[in-house]
């Protein structure tokens, strides 16, 4: 985790990322946001940049490799684990199964997206604000 680095959002709706960039903007972090539509695509990235991002946000429901399997992707990569990059689902899927596994991927936070703005602005503060306070092995 680079505290500097970028955040990596993986939303597939349009409006979602809109809304999320918006968020961003008015918090004022000045951390690179990176967005990817697909979890294949986030993945791709996380394998070949140099960049060792501060925090991943993933949605749960996403084409061609979902948040679940993403993460479990990145927490078994031994490379990528080593980034210690936090991995914080923000999603609308909710259920009590999809929580047992969203947690049993060893995910940092799992939020569910509320329907307000100022809703969704208090949480990514809350999560942005934590991580920003949180030591990590490579950032020493």
């Amino acid at each position: 985790m680079d505290k500097n680095g970028p955040i990596i959002i993986i939303e597939d709706d349009a409006d979602d990322q809109f809304v999320l960039e918006e968020v961003f903007g008015e918090l004022g972090y000045s951390n690179q946001r990176m967005y990817f539509s697909d979890g294949q695509s986030a993945l791709d990235f996380l394998y070949t940049s140099k960049d060792l991002p501060f925090i991943i946000i993933s949605d749960i429901n996403l084409p061609q490799l979902n948040g679940l399997e993403l993460r479990r992707k990145v927490q078994t990569d031994a490379e990528l684990s080593l980034k210690c990059i936090p991995y914080v689902y923000f999603t609308t899927a909710i259920n009590q199964q999809v929580v047992i596994d969203a947690y049993s991927t060893s995910a940092q936070g799992f939020f569910v997206k509320p329907g307000q703005y100022d809703e969704i602005k208090a949480i990514i503060k809350l999560m942005i604000d934590y991580w920003k306070r949180c030591a990590a092995p490579n950032n020493f």
